[in-house]
């Protein structure tokens, strides 16, 4: 009962993952590499859902697209660290229940 718990609990945060995991593989090479910071807002908004889930990963996903324009200075922009780290990524980018660590 508790996995299926889990599952229901992380489904939005990874159906957010396969979307942009879409997004990063078919429409992303189109524009080639034009984002101004590293990493792209892309893989930012990504690891930010990953990280901190659906809402608060949109947030800084949305904040971060709204500074890269032609004007910005860009440069290294790394996702904030979580207060306490629950959740584990798979190799896949799939995000699972950690063990408690952090």
């Amino acid at each position: 009962m508790r996995a299926v718990l889990v599952f229901l609990m992380l489904l939005p945060r990874n159906i957010c993952v396969v979307i942009l995991r879409i997004y990063r593989a078919v429409i992303s090479p189109l524009y080639g590499d034009v984002c101004r910071f590293y990493p792209s807002c892309s893989a930012y908004t990504l690891e930010a859902i990953q990280t901190h889930g659906v809402i608060r990963g949109i947030w800084l996903g949305t904040r971060r697209i709204a500074r890269c324009h032609p004007w910005s200075a860009g440069g290294v922009d790394d996702v904030p660290e979580p207060r306490t780290r629950r959740y584990e990524v798979t190799r896949f980018g799939f995000v699972t229940l950690g063990h408690g660590k952090g």
